[in-house]
């Protein structure tokens, strides 16, 4: 789940928090006011808008023709947005996939739902509905991190349409423990000053640390965080859905567990054994344990954010599903 925040900042938030609620309200709402539309200025949308239930869904389509070869779908994990995928690995496989990458509800420029796309079963069912929009045949689907739930729950609603999986560092498992302290806040009602002062003034720094510490062991590539549009991760409803959405996934992921068994689709997962965001042991292996057509490839020092630092891992994933599901 990119961006995280670690140790290092928790003063900050806690110190955002106090600052919050100490009789500034006025200069940090205006302050990021200001910001906000600064970042989406920097950073406006990359595609294309269509409505799914009155609600404007961000999506881009590129690569190949569509009839010319096979639908890929890209879902991205928390606190991203599609441009995460369009960074280095859309390029590298503009020529042999037709594909449809997508906000998820709630962050970058796509509408939220409200507390309803706290689940991933509802994100699946309307970035479907959307790519259904523009055109989809039987695609392969990519979720990463947060996105694996989200891909999962796409297969599970609709897995005759659905050619494939492969995930990328995969959330589908339950899990023990609480999350980090910045997500534990947010159910407070610390929750929303903090997040105001975090829009306002949160400093380079913490962000550069946030990407150190998801990118972790890899280094971070140069321009990432500018072409991401780090920014508008950083916007209060941003913060806000997406903190929802992550607080909220476990319960989800309890109940969509169960029906697991029931995917015989092809499904192709990697995962890095220094992954330290999202476990290994937790998540992926326990996940092909129970599914039976799903494979799992462990790579060896790897971090979390595989479509960046294992381009070519990735895209041989992509092939090995793609022939698996005869495409």
């Amino acid at each position: 789940m990119p961006f995280p925040y670690p140790s290092a900042t928790t003063g900050f938030i806690a110190l955002a928090a106090l600052i919050g609620l100490a009789g500034c309200a006025a200069l940090v709402e205006n302050r990021a006011d200001t910001r906000e539309t600064e970042w989406e200025t920097e950073t406006p949308p990359s595609g294309q808008f269509v409505e799914v239930e009155g609600h404007r869904i961000h999506l881009m389509v590129t690569g190949r023709a569509r009839g010319t070869a096979p639908d890929l779908v890209l879902i991205h994990g928390a606190n991203g947005n599609l441009r995460d995928f369009t960074f280095d690995l859309v390029p590298r496989l503009e020529s042999r996939y037709r594909i449809i990458a997508l906000d998820r509800p709630g962050l970058g420029y796509s509408d939220s739902w409200g507390e309803a796309d706290s689940d991933p079963r509802l994100q699946a069912r309307v970035l479907r509905e959307a790519a259904e929009q523009v055109g989809l045949s039987r695609p392969i689907v990519l979720g990463h991190s947060y996105g694996g739930a989200v891909a999962t729950a796409w297969a599970l609603q609709d897995q005759q349409d659905t050619a494939a999986l492969v995930l990328l560092a995969p959330a589908i498992e339950p899990w023990e423990g609480d999350l980090s302290f910045w997500y534990n806040l947010n159910t407070t009602a610390l929750g929303a000053p903090a997040r105001a002062v975090v829009s306002a003034f949160a400093p380079e720094s913490a962000v550069d640390a946030a990407l150190v510490n998801v990118f972790d062991p890899a280094p971070v590539p140069e321009g990432y965080g500018e072409h991401l549009g780090v920014g508008l991760s950083l916007r209060r409803d941003s913060q806000a859905n997406n903190n929802r959405q992550v607080n909220a996934l476990l319960g989800y992921v309890t109940e969509m567990q169960p029906h697991y068994p029931e995917l015989t689709l092809p499904i192709e997962i990697l995962h890095g054994d220094a992954d330290v965001t999202v476990g290994l042991d937790i998540h992926s292996r326990r996940f092909v344990g129970e599914v039976p057509s799903a494979r799992l490839e462990v790579l060896e020092g790897a971090g979390h954010m595989l479509q960046h630092t294992h381009l070519d891992a990735v895209i041989a994933a992509l092939a090995r599903a793609r022939r698996r599901a005869g495409l």
